[in-house]
């Protein structure tokens, strides 16, 4: 079911009804697109529709996506979309919720996996599509603090990105930079956000590149995976955070992380793993072994956090990529 409504050119509504065979929950797949609670891209209104502000390779779009539950049924998603990407957007929304990911290799091996898959049957891993949306916020996320990640990505969004067509930009909706904009930012400006010379230096080669790298939207996980890595100041982290949300790719592990091995060591053998140990008991999973930590959060299971958090960095050291 399609429709369209005038507006102004460029901005005309586009209009679908998805009916995905299973119940799905949109903040569930959608979460891990946004990158803080101020983030520009990403708006949650008061009726639980979730906004986002999108780059497709067709333009900029606003899409909105609105629950429509059902009685009888697993309910409908109502997509709508503005902008000259929205016939895109809206192709693309049903793998974006995960309409593509399929859990029926997986075995929990582990009854807290197992008793995790219980509560959260239908979870699912979303796939957008969109490897430089990806891409830029995990670049600026390399080892900072979630607090000092998110401001650097929200300033560099407000200052350099776009607002987004129809009515997201009544709302603040606002689109990432496009590779142009990311080449053009000057050193100071990125000093600013934040964003130290090691990181901001990966984000300009990375957009140097950026249609090469959108096309590997399409590649097997482990081929882009391979191209991603090949970029200076792109590492097994970054491109396992690229692959959890551009590509859908269940086995995408964030190696590297602060957190990630020891809340998968504490909650299946009551230990703190770190990145060697996790590799090695994720293996039997392979290659479903991203399901595994993407379950154990799912859940809410991490270990007790004790002490001061990380503090924010007082200055910009020189980095390796992650």
């Amino acid at each position: 079911m399609v429709g369209q409504h005038d507006a102004r050119e460029g901005e005309r509504e586009q209009e679908r009804l998805w009916r995905p065979d299973w119940p799905c929950s949109l903040g569930q797949v959608l979460h891990l697109h946004r990158h803080g609670r101020g983030d520009p891209t990403f708006h949650v209104d008061e009726g639980g529709s979730y906004w986002r502000g999108l780059r497709t390779p067709e333009g900029l779009v606003t899409l909105r996506l609105e629950p429509r539950p059902k009685a009888g049924s697993a309910g409908e998603v109502r997509a709508r979309a503005w902008g000259p990407g929205a016939t895109w957007a809206l192709d693309a929304v049903p793998a974006m919720l995960g309409a593509e990911d399929d859990w029926s290799d997986f075995e929990p091996r582990h009854p807290v996996l197992a008793e995790a898959r219980r509560r959260f049957p239908h979870a699912r891993l979303g796939r957008s599509g969109l490897v430089m949306e990806a891409l830029v916020p995990a670049i600026i996320e390399q080892k900072v603090t979630g607090q000092e990640a998110f401001a650097g990505f929200r300033r560099l969004v407000q200052r350099f990105g776009e607002p987004a067509p129809g009515p997201g930009a009544a709302i603040g909706l606002r689109v990432q930079p496009d590779a142009a904009a990311l080449r053009r930012v000057p050193s100071w400006e990125w000093l600013a956000m934040h964003v130290d010379h090691a990181r901001s230096r990966a984000i300009v080669t990375v957009a140097r590149v950026a249609d090469a790298l959108e096309r590997t939207a399409t590649l097997p996980p482990q081929e882009a995976d391979r191209r991603l890595r090949t970029l200076p100041g792109i590492g097994v982290w970054t491109s396992a955070e690229v692959r959890q949300r551009a590509h859908g790719d269940p086995d995408a592990v964030s190696f590297g992380d602060y957190h990630v091995a020891k809340d998968v060591g504490w909650a299946l053998t009551g230990t703190p793993f770190d990145d060697a140990e996790m590799e090695s008991f994720l293996e039997p999973w392979r290659p479903h072994r991203g399901r595994v930590p993407a379950l154990i959060a799912l859940a809410g299971l991490h270990r007790p956090r004790r002490g001061a958090r990380m503090a924010p960095r007082t200055h910009l050291p020189v980095r390796r990529g992650l």
